[in-house]
């Protein structure tokens, strides 16, 4: 069958990709940024590769007329303050155009919406579904709770808590219910329902065994990691300021903070467990969940990661347009060393940032990372998803991967620090040398005065970054 995957190069569609393949199926693989989307070389045969963006009508004719069925797993989860208009716009867009396919079937990945007061996250996930359900079609709803897995936010989030914060003071939301779900149950509940005729216009609410507090929930995961902790609540934390302590504690942003916290205040819990009787599914436990999250972590297996996506950063745009560094106007610093080991030292660069940080003056990452979350931005907090590994399109502390090629040894990243201006970072091999060279492009009088207030960190940072890259036994 010939399959229509939106969302292709996000956290869901990444890891059901080479599951829809195994299965047989031809999959349309659409994305709004091919140079974000990165599939496994073992795939790139089998697949069709489509720029889509469902804000624009005129991309949306890409859309080939014989698929017979699509998953919609696109959301902006608050990347805008207009997302709720942005994500009604986005699924009305897409009914029209599948109404000129010979689609049979779309599979819609949502979230449990079982309160008459919901979240404004939650809100819009529910219009969503209403504007999909009117096409010519049959639709099926799948609604998770929170989803386990390495690499999601959820997970992340916890693990943040956890793993840093021995003593917790938090809001009283914490006390909330929900049903957590595995990653692998959710991919293989979404595979399992697509143009399966018993799913059929229908809504249904997936979610694993185990209804547990986000409290119950942390103090577990602490026990999977042998670590001992205590959490106080307190009733007096207001969203806003539940916001921001979630914000500085862990690596989400704050506007995925607010949404996050908005929704956590809700129960999402099952209705019913129907959809494991259809598709003979028993899902695994919250516990082994978090267990299989960190053996893929420990074995450098994290197929995708919420990081690794716009919201993170709270940035949004196509790489193409970053992807040619500028050069009228801006700032340079630019270092040039011989090579003693050429392959080591790509391999070195590739490992940059993350626990392996940007090895010389940690310190003073950490401090302009510390500014960063300050001020409302990202931080180093994130870090990147693989150890050795880059794409286009990763996340990688507080820059963006915009251009990964080991064989030419070329690795260009871009800011998404708060800076008053935009920088990009670029490491090149010529002819057995690294060139290094850092770019400002400053806007306006305070992003000159920026560039010669940090000029002497720079040259005390950067000249010491490509010594310990270059001269390597």
């Amino acid at each position: 069958m010939k399959i229509l995957l939106t969302g292709a190069s996000g956290y869901i569609g990444k890891r059901l990709l080479p599951v829809l393949i195994n299965g047989g199926h031809e999959v349309i693989c659409c994305v709004r940024d091919t140079n974000r989307f990165n599939p496994p070389e073992s795939l790139k045969a089998q697949i069709k590769i489509i720029q889509l963006d469902l804000l624009d009508i005129d991309s949306l004719e890409n859309i080939p007329k014989d698929i017979d069925g699509a998953f919609y797993l696109v959301h902006s989860m608050s990347t805008s303050s207009d997302y709720q208009k942005l994500e009604q716009e986005s699924a009305i867009n897409f009914r029209n155009a599948i109404d000129k396919t010979k689609a049979k079937h779309i599979v819609y990945l949502s979230g449990i919406v079982n309160e008459s007061a919901l979240s404004k996250h939650l809100a819009s996930r529910k219009n969503v579904e209403i504007e999909l359900s009117k096409g010519k079609y049959n639709f099926t709803t799948l609604r998770a709770g929170i989803i386990i897995g390495s690499g999601s936010a959820s997970f992340e989030i916890m693990r943040d808590l956890v793993e840093k914060l021995p003593i917790m003071i938090t809001p009283k939301w914490l006390n909330t219910k929900c049903q957590p779900i595995g990653i692998s149950d959710v991919i293989s509940i979404l595979s399992k329902t697509i143009l399966n005729p018993k799913t059929f216009n229908k809504g249904f609410d997936i979610g694993g065994p185990d209804v547990l507090s986000y409290k119950e929930m942390l103090l577990t995961l602490g026990e999977i990691r042998n670590l001992k902790r205590h959490i106080f609540i307190v009733p007096v934390m207001t969203p806003k300021l539940s916001s921001y302590w979630l914000y500085f504690v862990t690596s989400t942003s704050y506007k995925l903070a607010v949404a996050l916290v908005n929704s956590m205040k809700i129960e999402v819990i099952c209705g019913d467990d129907e959809i494991n009787k259809i598709l003979k599914i028993q899902p695994i436990s919250y516990e082994e969940s978090i267990k299989r999250a960190f053996s893929n972590i420990e074995r450098n297996e994290v197929v995708s990661s919420w990081k690794d996506a716009f919201i993170s950063s709270g940035f949004n745009f196509n790489i193409s347009e970053f992807i040619q560094v500028p050069t009228f106007g801006c700032f340079k610093d630019v270092r040039e060393r011989n090579l003693t080991n050429r392959d080591a030292s790509i391999e070195k660069i590739w490992s940059i940032g993350g626990d392996n940080g940007w090895y010389y003056g940690t310190w003073l990452w950490q401090f302009r990372g510390f500014l960063d979350k300050l001020f409302g931005g990202v931080g180093l907090r994130r870090g990147r998803t693989s150890e050795n590994t880059l794409n286009a399109g990763d996340a990688l502390d507080f820059w963006r991967v915009l251009y990964a090629d080991k064989k030419e040894g070329r690795l260009l990243l871009f800011a998404e620090m708060k800076l008053p201006g935009e920088a990009w970072l670029e490491f090149k091999i010529v002819d057995n040398k690294l060139v290094q060279t850092a770019t400002f492009r400053p806007l306006g009088i305070v992003g000159r005065l920026y560039w010669y207030v940090v000029l002497p960190f720079h040259g005390f940072i950067f000249n010491g970054m490509i010594n310990k890259l270059s001269k390597i036994s």
